[in-house]
């Protein structure tokens, strides 16, 4: 009966390890079954003892075999230690996910913070480039206040005026995305007639409008309305309202919207409904 390294393999002619050829301190016995070939052996493991490696006392290298100089550092003496497996369960820590998730919390907290201010309206999806309605271009002069008048309570009250005179087949709805259309477009007029700027040409469908058929859209004659004629919301709604009658009555439309717009006393008006 032979036995033989469990590591690699070496026969020995007794149980006495470490092996000679390896340092490994764990030998087995071949045992021949019956009938079988004598190059088939069945083996057993039969010692479980202490794994003993060679370690260079200079660069700390383990090496499995005594086999000097040292390949790290060339050091001619190895020293007869006992295998560790210190580092071993060290590598198989797994890090929780905070440890994974921490250099990158810089980065989750400003992506919450945009999201946040996004989802609050704070920052309107139209900053970013194909999302949300158009911005309305910069013009001179005023688009909610002149002269002490409120000019988006009087665009409301020039819907009602409007809606006063319609029969209930012809009813429209004041549409906010309409409403954001004329502003864009009186505000290009404005500026295009002040600052000779070229504002991006737009369509009702930017602002999310889904028109059944063919919208109407128009703007009043520049210099038709003078802000300081008006002493209050109503009476401008009024001289709004009577301009736009004759022009804006025909048509199977359901919604409309408008926008007023003052620069040097001038009341700018544009209406649009679909």
């Amino acid at each position: 009966m032979k036995w033989r390294c469990t590591w690699c393999g070496k026969p020995h002619a007794e149980n006495d390890p470490p092996c000679e050829n390896c340092g490994h301190n764990t030998f087995e016995k071949a045992v021949v079954r019956e009938g079988d070939e004598p190059t088939v052996p069945r083996t057993e493991t039969v010692d479980t003892g202490t794994t003993y490696v060679w370690q260079c006392p200079n660069c700390g290298r383990q090496h499995v075999k005594n086999n000097p100089p040292c390949s790290r550092c060339g050091n001619p003496d190895l020293e007869k230690t006992e295998q560790a497996y210190d580092d071993v369960d060290r590598d198989l820590e797994t890090p929780s996910w905070l440890e994974v998730a921490r250099p990158y919390a810089p980065i989750l907290l400003v992506f919450g913070v945009v999201v946040a201010l996004f989802a609050t309206g704070i920052i309107p999806l139209s900053i970013i480039p194909g999302l949300g309605a158009p911005s309305p271009p910069d013009a001179p002069g005023e688009g909610t206040q002149a002269a002490g008048i409120d000019l988006e309570a009087t665009e409301r009250e020039v819907h009602d005026r409007l809606e006063a005179n319609r029969s209930g087949d012809a009813s429209r709805t004041y549409d906010d995305d309409l409403a954001a259309y004329a502003e864009y477009m009186n505000r290009a007029f404005v500026a295009i007639e002040y600052e000779e700027s070229r504002p991006e040409p737009v369509e009702p469908s930017d602002f999310g409008v889904d028109c059944r058929g063919e919208p109407y859209a128009g703007q009043l004659p520049a210099g038709t309305l003078s802000i300081a004629d008006y002493d209050d919301e109503a009476a401008l709604a009024d001289d709004v309202a009577a301009a736009l009658r004759d022009s804006t009555d025909d048509g199977d439309y359901d919604r409309e919207g408008l926008d007023l717009h003052v620069a040097d006393g001038t009341v700018y008006v544009f209406y649009a409904t679909c």
